[in-house]
């Protein structure tokens, strides 16, 4: 396990994109269960999204956004969609300082990309394509790190339409103020994060906030609230944050690999009643808990406390 990234764990996926080689998959599935238990966040490399590919999709991010508000106004999202599909920037009163390009799987019709900057279409829709089969191996492996039936995620979380990836742009830090996100965790399966150079992305640990230091041909994992629901625990939903740089902007991707809205979710038995556990949660809809984190964003509460997190369906011990 490489230390390098200031103890976020790194772990080589190439065990999974060759054939017989056994051994490799269960190194890479014991370091991958001891990163969810202890941090909620791990780094992959060798993951089969193309390098060359990553460093055109961040160019051409920088490129887009460095257009005129006018143009990238162009691709502002329609009404429809379940989340705001295309351009937006946030608020002025809002305390997260970035932009974005939101996008849903290629060939949705929610999706409004951009023509300018031109292949910058083409080379999102190629990058989603990638993400999405590499959230298929880490589901798979996540599914065997948990022990569970083979193939009992997959089944569970079959629908992929409702996957979606950001494109953002954090502006540079002023003398005032750095946050470009402020802490949270994610409210969907996991997520995959591809950061330029410049970084700025921390999780949380034992009341310490720990850089994840980019590397070249590096993507960032986190689980979210789901796997820590299903799962009773076991695997946490990591805290996370974006510190923006002075001077510097700041390019990334987000790319959350979903849950259909439908779903019912609530402990899993494996991790209940069959090992004489109680359940931590109490069973919910993924859309309900979708509107509620959505009203955190369009209606901020004006305490922090208030702010409706995972914990709203926590059953008291």
């Amino acid at each position: 396990m490489d230390k390098s990234s200031a103890a976020i764990p790194t772990v080589d996926l190439s065990p999974f994109f060759s054939e017989g080689d056994g051994e490799g998959q269960k190194r890479v599935r014991d370091m991958i269960g001891r990163a969810c238990s202890e941090y909620g966040f791990f780094q992959i490399v060798n993951h089969g999204v193309p390098a060359q590919l990553m460093n055109q999709a961040l160019e051409l991010s920088k490129t887009f956004f460095s257009q005129p508000s006018e143009e990238k106004l162009k691709s502002s999202p329609g009404s429809e969609a379940p989340l705001p599909a295309g351009y937006s920037k946030q608020p002025d009163h809002s305390p997260d300082k970035n932009e974005y390009l939101l996008m849903f799987p290629p060939g949705s019709t929610f999706n409004v990309l951009p023509t300018n900057p031109p292949k910058f279409r083409e080379v999102l829709e190629e990058m989603f394509s990638y993400f999405t089969k590499t959230g298929k191996i880490m589901e798979r492996i996540l599914n065997e790190c948990l022990g569970l039936p083979p193939n009992f995620l997959q089944e569970y979380n079959h629908d992929r339409s409702w996957d979606f990836m950001v494109a953002l742009h954090y502006f540079p830090a002023t003398d005032t103020e750095d946050n470009g996100i402020s802490e949270h965790e994610d409210g969907n399966w996991f997520t995959f994060v591809l950061q330029d150079e410049v970084g700025g992305l921390q999780v949380s640990k034992d009341g310490q906030w720990i850089p994840t230091v980019p590397a070249k041909g590096t993507l960032v994992v986190n689980v979210c609230d789901i796997i820590q629901v299903l799962s009773n625990n076991k695997y946490k939903s990591a805290t996370h944050r974006v510190v923006r740089s002075r001077g510097r902007s700041r390019f990334s991707y987000a790319f959350f690999y979903n849950l259909q809205g439908e779903k019912w979710v609530e402990p899993l038995p494996q991790f209940t009643t069959e090992i004489g556990e109680r359940p931590r949660y109490r069973g919910f809809l993924y859309k309900d808990y979708q509107a509620l984190r959505m009203r955190n964003k369009s209606h901020p509460p004006s305490r922090p406390e208030d702010v409706i997190h995972i914990t709203h369906y926590a059953i008291p011990s």
